[in-house]
């Protein structure tokens, strides 16, 4: 081959090693990377990604166009078009749950905004394309219901031994706080909790998800340690504010994730900083950095911040959450935050990807 007259079987030889973000596994021997083309200097081909990368779609295509460019430098233009690429998922656990990735998201205190953070997670996820669930295992706050605008929603009932889960905008949710009367509390125990997680995930008509996002219980209580028993959960968020004493609680999640073997995704800091949106003068009310900090002095990924803005305040009063996103100052962070995530999750499935599942013929 010459530089300056690259063929198809070249660009074939090219992407060869070219990594799918899902499961780390060669993108091209998947069929994932096909209808490959080459004029001159231009190049031309499709790539299908799984939904489960769909945060990662533009990330990924701009990095295969560079990864073509940098293999064959007769190639100066490169067009690369999208498609989903269909994979469904396996079951997992004893509960039979068909999801991809499993994300619990915890802190070690109360009133840090562990389940707005899950409910952003969850939406940002869903906004990018991906198939997701939400479930809420605060069984003594449950708060999801209120900040997607949910609580008002009859209780569902069992339809052929399955729960039909709340649906919001087509995303499953599930909480106790459906199945409560207002105010009234949960006063439970250890048993009744490992009961309640079980039968939300088993009893649960879910559908086939990319991701369940978990919205855990505060501190460091019981239902950790029923997730792990259950059900093989890929890894947790922990989300804190800036100041000492909410980082010394979540190094105490931290801690508890890991002795129920629960890996580490990464640390959010919530409440960083306000910004001004008149003047863009930055106050660092609570602190700001912190969670940064710790999170490289115990050598986990940190996410990224989110600032404190009246807007997440006031959506989340008013069941509108997915408002959050079309904020200039706080949609840009929230979808951060979620492509690192999922970021984090190919470079560990790049790091260790799974032997090739071969197909079951009928």
């Amino acid at each position: 081959m010459s530089a300056d007259s690259p063929t198809v079987a070249d660009l074939q030889k090219a992407i060869a090693d070219f990594k799918d973000p899902e499961t780390g596994l060669a993108a091209a021997g998947q069929n994932q990377i096909r209808d490959l083309a080459v004029s001159g200097t231009k190049a031309s081909l499709t790539l299908a990604l799984s939904t489960h990368s769909a945060a990662l779609a533009e990330e990924t295509k701009q990095r295969l166009a560079d990864y073509v460019r940098a293999r064959l430098p007769g190639i100066k233009d490169v067009q690369i078009n999208l498609a989903v690429h269909e994979r469904p998922p396996q079951k997992m656990g004893q509960v039979g749950l068909t999801a991809k990735s499993v994300i619990a998201v915890g802190s070690g205190k109360g009133g840090v905004g562990k389940s707005t953070i899950a409910v952003a997670l969850a939406l940002g996820l869903k906004r990018a394309g991906s198939k997701v669930g939400l479930l809420d295992t605060d069984v003594y706050g449950p708060s999801i219901p209120h900040l997607l605008g949910l609580e008002n929603s009859p209780p569902p009932a069992v339809v052929e031994g399955k729960v039909p889960p709340v649906l919001f905008d087509g995303m499953p949710v599930m909480s106790m706080g459906f199945l409560l009367p207002p105010g009234k509390a949960v006063v439970w125990r250890g048993p009744m909790l490992h009961s309640y997680v079980t039968q939300f995930l088993r009893d649960v008509s879910w559908g086939d998800l990319d991701y369940l996002i978990i919205d855990m219980p505060p501190g460091t209580g019981d239902v950790a340690l029923s997730l792990s028993q259950v059900l093989p959960v890929t890894g947790a968020v922990i989300v804190c504010t800036p100041q000492e004493v909410a980082l010394l609680d979540a190094v105490r999640a931290i801690s508890m994730f890991g002795t129920v073997n629960i890996p580490i995704l990464g640390i959010v800091e919530n409440m960083s900083g306000f910004v001004c949106e008149n003047c863009g003068k930055r106050y660092d009310i609570f602190g700001h950095g912190g969670a940064r900090q710790k999170a490289e002095e115990l050598s986990v990924p940190f996410l990224g911040e989110v600032p404190l803005n009246m807007q997440i305040r006031t959506s989340g009063d008013a069941g509108q959450s997915l408002a959050n996103f079309e904020n200039p100052i706080v949609g840009p962070a929230l979808e951060k935050i979620v492509s690192a995530l999922v970021r984090n999750l190919a470079q560990s499935a790049a790091a260790q990807p799974p032997g090739l599942q071969l197909p079951v013929l009928k």
